[in-house]
């Protein structure tokens, strides 16, 4: 399994691969949160997450330290105070196969926490959007879809995913581009993946 965090950055720009060191450091619910945030609604403060999360200041931004010492966030430098830092996610895409650590033990647990936090977050998504009050042009224009009659191999799967990115690419703006008016962030979630045979002869 692949996961790739873009952030609507080009697609050209080069990738961090996260190592086994890079994901003990970002594999805990709290910075994953904080990390999901910052990525999403742009620089804060120890102060403003912590409020946001329903924490406490110091503990967030111990947390925010340590995603800092692994290269996640920097602070914004000229804005805020010695006492009131702000920070922002690093300007990078990053990539993490879970092939890479299919030999790692020390990894696994870390491996786990991640992508078990990861897809909670993809869950909380939908979740708080259904819970919103959005308008019809909206509402027509979302889905929420799967799609079950798919037989393929590994490398049609890779195709497969490689298609739905390139996509993903040619709908996203260049970071200079003014987006059109009335236009809102916009999440694209996509989990391809087999599924064994259940029950049955």
């Amino acid at each position: 399994m692949t996961h790739e965090s873009e952030h609507g950055l080009p697609p050209t720009k080069p990738r961090r691969r996260l190592d086994s060191r890079s994901l003990r450091g970002l594999a805990h619910p709290l910075r994953m949160s904080i990390l999901e945030l910052l990525t999403m609604d742009g620089p804060a403060t120890a102060t403003g997450l912590a409020a946001r999360l329903g924490e406490n200041t110091g503990t967030v931004s111990w947390h925010l330290r340590h995603l800092a010492q692994h290269g996640f966030i920097e602070e914004e430098v000229g804005r805020g105070t010695k006492r009131e830092r702000w920070w922002r996610v690093v300007d990078e895409p990053k990539i993490l196969s879970t092939a890479d650590f299919r030999d790692d033990p020390d990894a696994r647990g870390a491996l786990s926490v991640y992508m078990h936090e990861l897809v909670q977050q993809y869950f909380n998504r939908v979740v708080n959007y259904l819970n919103e009050d959005w308008d019809d042009d909206w509402q027509r224009a979302d889905t929420i879809s799967d799609w079950r009659d798919l037989r393929m191999t590994p490398a049609q799967l890779k195709a497969l995913n490689a298609e739905l990115m390139a996509v993903i690419a040619r709908h996203t703006l260049p970071q200079d581009a003014e987006p059109a008016p009335g236009a809102l962030p916009i999440i694209v979630q996509i989990q391809s993946f087999p599924r064994g045979r259940r029950g049955g002869a």
